[in-house]
């Protein structure tokens, strides 16, 4: 047997309606500024000054290995730098290099990287310009 509502208003009385809209008022501030972050961030990050992605990499002997990329830098940008690193069988770093990319020479750029014993694979950790947070 379930009392009806009738009988839950009379005897507790009607629910609240200032507690519900307050809550709603609640509820709706957290969703603007949840979307209001959504969107900055969005914003933020979809269009980088400098963007990068491998296309392949050799490892040429004991002592070298090379990786080819490609690098989107935006007009003006100002000493962007690239890294990468080699990288041995056993998971130890065996070669790092650090560039600054030259927009005159084209997108696709052929980097050596001189290794301390042969490594298995080269890892490219990407491009960032200044203030830029993170590799891309």
């Amino acid at each position: 047997m379930s009392p009806t509502d009738d009988s839950l208003t009379g005897r507790y009385g009607a629910p609240s309606r200032a507690g519900r809209l307050g809550l709603i008022a609640v509820v709706a501030v957290i969703v603007v500024a949840a979307l209001a972050m959504l969107t900055w961030i969005t914003l933020f990050h979809a269009n980088p000054e400098i963007a990068s992605e491998e296309i392949g990499h050799a490892i040429v002997d004991d002592h070298l290995a090379t990786i080819e990329v490609r690098i989107q830098i935006d007009d003006g940008l100002d000493d962007p730098t690239c890294s990468l690193r080699a990288i041995s069988h056993d998971k130890a770093v065996v070669g790092e290099a650090s560039f600054v990319p030259d927009p005159a020479e084209g997108p696709v750029y052929e980097i050596e990287v001189r290794t301390e014993r042969r490594a298995t694979t080269v890892e490219w950790i990407g491009c960032r310009a200044p203030g830029q947070p993170r590799y891309r």
